[in-house]
């Protein structure tokens, strides 16, 4: 059986595999990335990219129904999801093509099979072994089901939603957090009859309350319905559509029934455990360093327990290989990375919610305001409704940011850079923020929270 020796092993080429591979082909490693499937994985092939260009389709099919509010006359004439498609397939091999070059010009050894860990140091792939000083895990995460639940035929995950040649005239979406309100966004803006079923009592639960009810009141102006607090029972299908049961005794129906409730780590029947790993529920243990407990091997991204983001991903694939070269970066904390559900309106957060906060350092030490983008030019002339909440340590540094409304996204940049700097109000009220953006209202959330409010009431 031939044997190639290496720094750096990876096994897996999604967000935190690749970021490995290239920043330790940076630092001078020799690297082989093990891809079973394409470079780039979940991220680029059937998550982020894919979503976000079906949910900036929807936004452009919005614009043209609502363009006489702002005076100019154009007709919405449908969708044509074949073109959509092909938007979106062709955004997805631009940057899969950029992604291939890069993987060439690291020099790295790129083995395109599926890997085993047969070895604390080695992985094999196609009768072949590839030993590394060094094992990196990165072998990402698939969209789950709930036990007894099968998917197949007209009961599909975000997978074969990303692959319907046609707009469904109605669906179920059972998961009420990002995948799911995602696509429930998107499918209202195609015309589609959308229904979520949510066992929790809010919309994206882990997020902010306040974040829950405002994007409440947006789904159903928009009449996206949806039922919390109530849990699924079973489902049938025909040729004509599906038929949902619920434990209350209500049953729906539907063209298809969209399973989002989240995604599972990839680790069984990879030798993980045979090799000392430790894994708990599927996902591998490590610790703050990323470090399994098993001398020279790593783990990074959606196999570790925590917030299941690409940039996550990137995030810990460079720490990794900087740990590996000896340059002793500094840990990735979950809380400090921003987070985004890119619904309309948009959800972006980045630190602690205010219960969260509460429950860290007592309700009495911790201040929150909410700035209504009511009171920002910008937002007004986009025609958008939300807000931005700061959530503070009383008479201390900002620990959490949320906003919600149109493209509040492209905020949490600034917002990442406070709750990590640990930003007092007063420090950020001395910034100068452009008028007219919706970057303005981050400053004027500061100005009211720092008691000089200037286009909001004290």
């Amino acid at each position: 059986m031939a044997e190639s020796v290496y720094d750096v092993v990876i096994l897996g080429g999604g967000s935190g595999g690749y970021a490995a591979a290239f920043r330790a082909a940076e630092l001078g490693l020799s690297v082989a990335l093990v891809e079973k499937d394409k470079l780039g994985g979940t991220c680029l092939h059937r998550g982020c990219i894919p979503t976000k260009a079906l949910l900036h389709a929807a936004e452009v099919a919005d614009a043209a129904r609502e363009s006489e509010q702002f005076g100019v006359k154009a007709t919405f004439e449908g969708i044509d999801m074949a073109g959509v498609n092909k938007y979106k397939d062709g955004t997805i091999g631009r940057l899969y093509k950029g992604l291939q070059g890069l993987a060439k010009a690291h020099k790295l050894t790129l083995v395109e099979g599926e890997g085993k860990l047969v070895a604390r140091n080695t992985v094999e792939v196609n009768g072949e072994r590839y030993t590394g000083k060094n094992v990196v895990l990165a072998t990402g995460s698939y969209s789950r089901s709930l036990p007894g639940l099968e998917i197949g035929g007209r009961v599909i995950t975000s997978e074969q939603a990303l692959q319907l040649d046609h707009v469904p005239s109605s669906v179920i979406i059972l998961g009420g957090g990002v995948i799911g309100v995602e696509f429930a966004s998107a499918w209202k803006s195609f015309g589609a009859e959308v229904t979520i079923v949510e066992a929790l009592p809010r919309l994206v639960p882990v997020e902010d309350e306040a974040a829950s009810k405002a994007l409440e009141r947006a789904f159903r102006k928009r009449k996206i319905g949806f039922k919390t607090g109530v849990r699924f029972s079973g489902v049938t299908q025909d040729d004509s559509g599906v038929t949902v049961s619920l434990e209350s005794g209500e049953q729906l129906q539907a063209d298809y029934l969209l399973v989002a409730v989240g995604r599972g780590p990839v680790t069984a029947g990879l030798g993980y455990e045979e090799q000392g790993v430790k894994v708990e529920r599927g996902f591998v243990i490590t610790d703050e360093r990323l470090r399994t407990g098993v001398e020279g091997l790593y783990a990074v991204g959606d196999i570790v327990p925590g917030l299941q983001l690409a940039h996550r991903g990137f995030a810990h694939g460079m720490f990794v290989a900087e740990e590996i070269a000896g340059l002793n970066p500094v840990p990735i904390v979950d809380s400090g990375i921003p987070r985004v559900t890119y619904c309309d309106p948009e959800i972006a957060s980045v630190g602690l919610s205010q219960k969260q906060a509460e429950e860290a350092y007592g309700a009495d030490q911790v201040e929150a305001l909410e700035y209504n983008l009511a009171g920002n030019g910008k937002s007004q002339i986009l025609g958008t409704q939300g807000f931005v909440k700061l959530i503070r340590r009383k008479d201390g540094p900002i620990v959490g940011f949320v906003a919600v409304g149109a493209r509040m996204g492209e905020q949490v940049g600034e917002a990442q850079l406070i709750v990590n700097w640990e930003a007092f109000p007063d420090e950020v009220a001395q910034l100068v923020h452009a008028h007219p953006t919706q970057n303005e209202s981050l400053g004027e959330a500061h100005l009211a929270l720092a008691g000089k409010p200037l286009h909001s009431h004290a």
